[in-house]
């Protein structure tokens, strides 16, 4: 019985992960760098300093790690099958009977590892940094202003304390403003005593104040308490409605993992409320692998023959190439599928698809 790695695929996949694991490193430590100096911009509000700075940066390794992987896996592949291709020996492996599309397995095999901790990484230890580090951050920029993992954004207003468990910045017919989901306003006697609880199911930020939208009011008396509903009631308030739009940013659907993105989609599907966000993000990770195997794959028969006599700057031309073609046209894709409500799955699966039919046409050719 023959053993399911053979020795060429040990070959392979030394060179690949080794040319891959350089890539990545350089990708994301310039990708680091330039938000280390973009957050030096932030450096001096409140107890925000340069320590605070460089911790936030940290925290945020894991998930700069899962975005730049794609890039990195295509060029470092083409990188490592170069090097393989200039020394010949693609050449010797051919010669021994291997084909084109098993050379390609061995090269698909790593990937599909490094893929899988990337998509662990984007369920665990991504979102937690991503949110620890934002937390962190808006703590140590904002006095009056806290955000929960599990709670979510808290600010005060004078004797009113405002939870709010999501939110986002809204623009339509040239206005933009401020919205919070899921909205409480706990307001306090001046002896701390509980004189009322507000709910609202959304609350807008307007020029003149807080909209809020299908509130539930309950009023606590010495004895009893009393509740009623209206389906609008506004707030005057000075609460800084840009400090609550960077800490609402905390809940962008980007930086979730896919079970809190499933969770947020059936949450705003039973409020009828706009998900289209949450599940464009959902279905990215999802399609994430099929993405770095389809790209990686498209670019595979270029290192037979055409990389043997280009040099280091033709396979970082045709990688980057690849690379920014594959995500244009995707982002063009999904956008489309925003705009006329066509189901995501299929937007995230036409560029992969094209992908591969670029890369089965390329080997047949190559084949020929």
């Amino acid at each position: 019985m023959r053993p399911l790695l053979r020795l060429h695929d040990v070959l392979v996949a030394r060179v690949v992960i080794g040319t891959v694991l350089l890539t990545w490193a350089v990708l994301t430590g310039l990708d680091l760098v330039l938000a280390t100096v973009d957050e030096l911009r932030s450096v001096g509000q409140g107890r925000y300093g340069m320590f605070e700075a460089v911790t936030y940066i940290a925290h945020t390794i894991p998930r700069r790690l899962y975005m730049m992987f794609p890039t990195a896996a295509v060029i470092g592949s083409l990188m490592g099958l170069g090097q393989l291709a200039a020394s010949s020996e693609l050449t010797a492996l051919r010669a021994l009977g291997l084909s084109r599309k098993r050379l390609a397995a061995s090269v698909a095999l790593p990937l599909l590892l490094l893929t899988g901790l990337m998509m662990v990484n984007a369920e665990t230890l991504g979102p937690w940094a991503q949110r620890s580090g934002d937390m962190m951050k808006s703590a140590a920029r904002s006095n009056d202003m806290i955000v929960a993992q599990f709670s979510g954004l808290w600010a005060r207003e004078g004797d009113i304390f405002l939870n709010a468990q999501s939110g986002r910045e809204r623009s339509e017919a040239g206005d933009s403003w401020l919205e919070l989901d899921d909205v409480r306003l706990f307001e306090f006697e001046p002896d701390g005593r509980l004189a009322s609880v507000a709910h609202a199911r959304v609350a807008e930020h307007r020029p003149s104040g807080w909209l809020l939208r299908d509130v539930l009011r309950t009023r606590f008396e010495e004895r009893s308490l009393t509740q009623s509903r209206v389906p609008e009631e506004h707030w005057e308030s000075s609460l800084d409605a840009a400090a609550l739009a960077a800490n609402a940013s905390l809940w962008r659907p980007r930086y979730m993992s896919s079970a809190e993105l499933r969770q947020g989609i059936d949450y705003r599907r039973r409020n009828q409320l706009d998900a289209s966000e949450f599940e464009e993000h959902y279905w990215g990770h999802w399609f994430y692998p099929l993405n770095v195997l389809a790209l990686c794959l498209a670019a595979i028969p270029f290192a037979f023959g055409s990389l043997r006599s280009g040099g280091l700057g033709r396979r970082l031309f045709i990688g980057v190439v690849f690379a920014l073609g594959f995500w244009l046209l995707q982002t063009q894709v999904v956008k489309l599928a925003a705009v006329y409500g066509f189901d995501y799955r299929l937007a995230y699966s036409i560029p992969p698809l094209a992908m591969l039919a670029v890369s089965w046409f390329l080997f047949r050719r190559r084949s020929g």
